[in-house]
């Protein structure tokens, strides 16, 4: 398991490649990551007979506000953290290869997305220099660097200057990406109506207190009839994950062949459901998730389809959800 190359999962075509990957990667984890060793020892007698993802322990997710998951020696490169109200533990990624990182977000983006340079990439978020430790907020600065634009940037405190930028944006026919924070996306709305039918909203969720929390087919109803658009897009990540899932204006996300989702039972959390669209708790396997755990029990209710992608549709508790469509604790 030395040998074991983090970039070969880039390299994965099919389920079946998937699995071997993430069987070997689980070895490799097991043998690295002490917190992991000892809660999988709890669990199973044998780890050496485990050949497959169906017998692979997911680490529950409320871990990585208590310990340091590493699976490696190296120093890390950078530290994420979520955000919280005053008073609440956050979660804390320690990540030892921001280059994985990176290769896995553009390669999402690119593949659900397009190529970051095709577009102007405009932010209702705070900055990365205002909130550093956020992995979206670190992705968003990354992708509109990418971009080249001079208009793709951060404008939560200068909505006027935006305004402008997306109306001279769709005069020029140039395709736009807005991505905002819920109650930011809304201010805005209410402040100004827009007709942009060709621009792509992103929405990361969450009101922060600003606002009362809404259901999503509320918010994608109003963004929809706010911005003259017929569609509104989410991305499903997390501070404890190194990938990103994509809905495609629907409410299903769709993940990289890298990552891969699998629902639990509500009542037997050991118990992983066989069956497609059924209710359940998601598990998510991230296999850049390399030199920390790959497999993470989450809080989000979700179901999965026969094609793999899946919904979210709600929360178990208030864990610290990262850039998803229903909380931000960014």
């Amino acid at each position: 398991m030395e040998t074991l190359n983090p970039q070969s999962i880039f390299a994965i075509t099919s389920n079946e490649v998937f699995n071997e990957t993430a069987v070997a990667v689980f070895h490799y984890q097991y043998a690295h990551c002490e917190l992991y060793k000892q809660y999988v020892d709890a669990l199973v007698k044998d780890v050496y007979k485990i050949d497959a993802v169906e017998q692979i322990p997911f680490l529950p997710i409320e871990f990585f506000k208590t310990h340091r998951i590493v699976s490696t020696a190296k120093k890390e490169d950078i530290v994420f953290s979520s955000s919280g109200t005053t008073g609440m533990q956050t979660s804390k990624h320690f990540v030892a290869d921001l280059g994985l990182y990176e290769e896995s977000f553009f390669r999402s983006f690119r593949r659900f997305v397009g190529d970051p340079e095709d577009f102007a990439i405009l932010s209702l978020l705070p900055s990365y220099q205002e909130r550093g430790g956020s992995s979206l907020l670190y992705m968003m600065d990354k992708l509109m660097h990418a971009s080249k634009h001079p208009y793709s940037k951060f404008y939560l405190e200068h909505t006027d200057e935006l305004v402008n930028n997306l109306q001279c944006l769709a005069n020029q026919k140039q395709k736009t990406i807005l991505w905002g924070v819920s109650y930011a996306l809304l201010d805005l709305i209410e402040k100004q109506s827009f007709d942009l039918p060709d621009l792509m909203v992103f929405e990361t969720g969450g009101m922060k207190g600003k606002r009362k929390e809404m259901l999503r087919e509320e918010l994608h109803m109003r963004l929809k009839e706010g911005f003259g658009i017929k569609a509104v897009y989410s991305e499903y990540g997390m501070t404890e994950l190194l990938s990103q899932a994509y809905t495609r204006g629907q409410n299903r996300f769709y993940a990289p062949l890298w990552m891969q989702i699998h629902i639990r039972d509500s009542y037997n959390p050991l118990t992983l459901h066989t069956e497609y669209r059924k209710n359940g708790i998601i598990n998510v396997i991230d296999l850049a998730n390399f030199y920390s755990c790959s497999f993470i029990a989450t809080s989000d209710i979700g179901k999965l389809y026969e094609d793999r992608s899946f919904e979210v549709l709600g929360r178990v508790d208030h864990s610290d959800i990262r850039g998803c469509n229903l909380l931000v604790n960014e």
